[in-house]
């Protein structure tokens, strides 16, 4: 499009041009599937103090040790007979 024989020279034209004018325009389309969800739920006040010492301690979230300490428990649980 830009004829150009550098980087130089591409980003010039490209300072000047935009894709709008080469080519024919086309509307573009997607899909987007959002799958995170959050659920929020009650923690007792000490448990929570206690919660994030241990999270800061490891450098983590809050969010991130909780989700970590359940998934732990919910795998022992789950290897229950």
């Amino acid at each position: 499009m830009s004829n150009a024989d550098s980087y130089q020279d591409i980003g010039d034209y490209w300072n000047e041009h935009d894709a709008t004018e080469n080519g024919a325009q086309e509307p573009a389309g997607f899909d987007v599937h959002l799958v995170t969800q959050r659920h929020y739920v009650a923690i007792d006040h000490e448990l929570c103090s206690k919660i994030r010492i241990l999270a800061e301690r490891r450098g983590i979230s809050d969010e991130t040790l909780v989700n970590l300490f359940l998934k732990d428990r919910i795998e022992e649980v789950e290897r229950q007979p």
